[in-house]
């Protein structure tokens, strides 16, 4: 749930609501800030009433950077706009020209966006890996077309396409 506090829009993570005996109420919100994405608690009166943001979460489909600013177009709408690289945050290095992700948008201004848990990329440079090193289990380190720099196996060239793990950073196989 997506609420209003202090004129801030906080996304709220963990709740607790607490009626200690001759005392009143208490709400503790675990909360992240969804313009900066620092999470905080806070502590409220248990009566107080809470302002939900009205957000909605359109599926954008990415177009190409312009500058410092990236452009997007909503799918249903087919509406442009531009974010910054500060809105995006690492979600840049996992979407690709032509992928679509979701974007929190609260009174048409973007807030945070969501890329899906797995992606595929492409290799934009790696090492050749050597002949003979067969160690199990060996790995070098490539560079996506994106700017994610990541550990991937040997046999992984220039141009092979991999799916990598977007939470962590991970290769997670090869792409068909």
């Amino acid at each position: 749930m997506t609420i209003i506090l202090d004129d801030e829009v906080y996304q709220i993570l963990e709740w607790q609501h607490r009626q200690a005996p001759k005392a009143p109420p208490t709400l503790t919100l675990k909360v992240r800030q969804v313009t900066t994405g620092n999470v905080y608690e806070r502590k409220l009166q248990g009566n107080q009433k809470l302002t939900r943001a009205e957000t909605e979460t359109p599926t954008v489909q990415y177009l190409y950077p312009d500058g410092d600013m990236y452009n997007f177009m909503d799918t249903e709408t087919f509406e442009q706009f531009a974010m910054t690289a500060e809105v995006l945050g690492d979600a840049l290095k996992y979407i690709s020209e032509g992928d679509t992700i979701e974007v929190m948008m609260y009174k048409g201004v973007p807030l945070s966006v969501e890329v899906p848990s797995s992606v595929v990329l492409e290799i934009g440079q790696t090492e050749v890996g050597l002949r003979g090193d067969t160690q199990s289990g060996a790995t070098k380190p490539a560079t996506t077309t994106t700017g994610l720099v990541l550990q991937v196996p040997l046999f992984i060239g220039v141009g092979d396409r991999i799916t990598v793990n977007s939470t962590t950073g991970e290769y997670t196989g090869r792409a068909e």
